[in-house]
């Protein structure tokens, strides 16, 4: 496994491709990251080699999903590998099942069917549907999209610009969400038909192609796979 290191999109995609999964910055012992890997004179640049714009470039393209899904941490997951990571550790049923169950939170719930209403919805739109402008859900409002990320039924879609009026960009972008199943219809991916359990078997399998006996066990807890 190459860890070289990354000058371009191309070969951020290409080890992205051989690991499966590769974190925004350090999160898994003895794996690579997109912060360990590049320079910090690379970030903030947009620049062709500004890491910061590969990880919108990654779930736009379909090269990659991208999301809070590990420990509420932004990861990016190749597009090969995230159905079987999808079926082995998202969240099983639909939302509306694990809601009634009592597995996830209301305002979850209600986020997610918008998500699923309006896909690619940006976070001042999202906030302003959901009912939470007001400064004092900001917080509950942030915990309910990672709590979604974190089950993978909502994906970082992209960015969304603010513009005026009259169309002219104006402020700071927004982050975009699709559902998961949108974003995986749109890129010509299939959810993974096999069990939970057979799948987190695969799963492991191809970790240990890939991950030092470490990375391995963090991944197994987290994942719980």
């Amino acid at each position: 496994m190459s860890t070289n290191p990354l000058n371009r999109y191309e070969d951020a995609a290409a080890l992205l491709s051989q690991i499966g999964i590769l974190p925004l910055a350090p999160l898994i012992p003895e794996h690579p990251s997109l912060v360990s890997l590049t320079s910090k004179d690379q970030w903030h640049t947009d620049l062709p080699s500004d890491p910061w714009g590969w990880r919108v470039r990654f779930p736009s393209s379909g090269a990659a999903a991208y999301g809070k899904f590990i420990k509420s941490k932004a990861v990016l997951i190749d597009r090969d590998w995230f159905p079987l990571v999808v079926a082995a550790a998202g969240g099983r049923g639909t939302v509306e099942q694990r809601y009634r169950d009592g597995l996830i939170s209301k305002t979850a719930r209600d986020i997610y069917e918008i998500v699923s209403q309006e896909e690619g919805i940006d976070t001042r739109k999202l906030r302003q549907a959901s009912g939470m402008k007001a400064k004092e859900d900001k917080s509950a409002f942030d915990q309910a999209v990672t709590e979604l990320q974190g089950t993978m039924d909502i994906v970082i879609s992209g960015i969304q610009q603010k513009v005026n009026e009259a169309g002219e960009v104006n402020g700071w972008s927004a982050t975009a969400y699709q559902s998961t199943e949108r974003w995986m219809s749109l890129h010509r991916l299939q959810f993974e038909a096999q069990s939970k359990s057979r799948a987190a078997e695969e799963l492991v399998s191809r970790l240990e192609e890939v991950c030092t006996a470490k990375a391995l066990a963090f991944l197994r807890k987290i994942l719980s796979i």
